[in-house]
């Protein structure tokens, strides 16, 4: 995102039942599982409550409708999971809607709906490593979150249609999910809306079809995802579909934003940032490219969602900016591809993408990397609270994880000298492609990889709200 301003308990039971003759056959001892509830939350240490336990999400398949007259969301969701405990029940996060009839593998299960979370309670108890499919059709008026910390997200409804995205979460305010970036998942989606309205999404387009005064949009997202990285945007765009590097490029521009405007402009360089970025990073991971410009101004923020980053109308009030593109290009890697274990490593998404705005800031020929590091370094606010590597849940967002992890990175660099801290990002994004991983991760590669032990590094730059020498 760019912005403008475990313990278990073992019990052992010891039946003494005397002595036992030839005649007399060891009473037999059962082999049912003891089935238990999944938790109410995956236990981030920052947002306990989000996501659940018990299950690993394979795929969201939503085939969803939407009325932007009446602001009606109605569809169904069939989700395909794994259990990682024996269940008897489990938890989705759900806001605000309604959910009609549930079922798993199936067979009517019932539901109850508190808050944010849906609990469902299949028919017969789920296994361990048994794989189920749950279908659940819901519908209501979705609505959106309200942070004046983190910002508004999730569901917000305009006269045109609607945007639905956000971080840390914004998936439950339109569908059924486990909302973290621990469980990623695939993503697919129809969305139908009324004829001549667009409706955008992530991954791949797919066969669109109009009957009756309505018009169904699918796009599937085939490399797993997390949540908060799903979006649509429905309402009036100009839409231009090419293929680079033989893969589709999507970009979306609101029709209130000028024809070849800033928001054109700078959305039309997606395709030369990301060849750029891959020459430092890696093979660009997604099978489908681009992003869409909105013009709604509750939206103060662009957004890395997978494969089509959002932009907010507040980047392009001063001509075309470059540097937003690459910072949510840049986190298709660092972020989308490889993401997060909890949020408390947020560093690990936004250093390395404003570390990105540096490298194509020198690549543009603007400033170099150094210039743009020495000039963060002069102007940081050293005395505010907040260490970069452990921000509190109410700063992940702050100038410490941005500029400060930005700086991180780059003192990464100058300790491990350039051809390590190359081989860094090359291994970084392919050993961890899809997956999640922490900062931990982060420094036991750079050290395996530099031969140096980088603790004192990582204590000043990360974990320590001084001012450390510069590099």
């Amino acid at each position: 995102m760019r912005r403008t301003g475990v313990a278990g308990v073992l019990c052992v039971v010891l039946a003494v039942t005397g002595c036992s003759t030839d005649d007399e056959p060891a009473p037999a001892t059962s082999s049912a599982p003891a089935f238990g509830p999944g938790a109410e939350g995956i236990g981030d240490p920052y947002f306990p409550k989000y996501g659940n336990g018990g299950y690993d999400v394979a795929g969201y398949d939503l085939k969803l409708r939407y009325d932007p007259r009446d602001g009606k969301l109605t569809g169904t969701a069939t989700i395909t999971a794994t259990a990682k405990q024996d269940l008897s029940r489990f938890n989705l996060d759900l806001s605000k809607l309604a959910v009609r009839n549930v079922t798993v593998d199936g067979v009517r299960a019932s539901s109850s709906a508190a808050g944010a979370e849906l609990t469902v309670t299949p028919a017969a108890g789920i296994r361990t490593g048994q794989a189920f499919t749950t279908v659940i059709e819901y519908g209501g008026e979705p609505s959106q979150f309200h942070n004046a910390v983190l910002g508004d997200g999730g569901w917000l409804k305009n006269p045109q249609g609607a945007v639905a995205l956000g971080q840390p979460e914004s998936a439950s305010t339109w569908f059924p999910v486990n909302d973290h970036p621990r469980d990623k998942a695939t993503f697919k989606l129809e969305m139908t809306v009324p004829e001549g309205v667009e409706a955008i999404s992530n991954g791949v387009p797919g066969p669109r079809r109009s009957t009756g005064g309505w018009t169904t949009w699918t796009w599937s997202e085939s490399a797993p995802m997390a949540s908060y990285l799903a979006m649509v945007v429905i309402g009036q765009y100009r839409v231009t579909t090419s293929t680079h590097n033989g893969k589709p490029m999507v970009v979306a521009v609101s029709e209130k934003l000028p024809v070849n405007g800033p928001a054109a402009q700078s959305l039309a360089r997606t395709a030369e940032i990301t060849d750029f970025l891959a020459t430092k990073f890696g093979p660009y991971p997604f099978d489908a490219n681009g992003g869409v410009a909105v013009d709604d101004q509750r939206i103060g923020y662009a957004l890395e969602t997978q494969s089509r980053p959002v932009y907010g109308p507040a980047f392009f009030t001063g001509g075309a900016n470059e540097g937003v593109v690459a910072h949510e290009l840049a986190h298709q890697w660092f972020g989308d591809s490889v993401a997060l274990e909890k949020w408390q490593d947020i560093w690990l998404n936004e250093g390395f993408a404003t570390y990105a705005e540096w490298l194509w800031a020198e690549h543009s020929g603007r400033a170099s990397v150094q210039a743009s590091f020495d000039n963060v370094y002069n102007s940081y606010p050293w005395n505010q609270p907040g260490e970069a590597g452990n921000p509190g849940a109410s700063r992940i967002f702050s100038h410490a994880v941005y500029q400060r992890g930005g700086m991180t990175v780059f003192a990464l660099r100058k300790a491990i000298g350039d051809q390590a801290f190359d081989q860094l990002l090359q291994r970084w994004t392919s050993e961890h492609k899809d997956g999640n991983a922490d900062t931990d991760d982060l420094i036991a590669m750079a050290e395996e990889i530099s031969g140096k032990q980088l603790d004192d590094l990582f204590q000043a730059w990360l974990f320590s709200t001084e001012k450390p020498a510069r590099p």
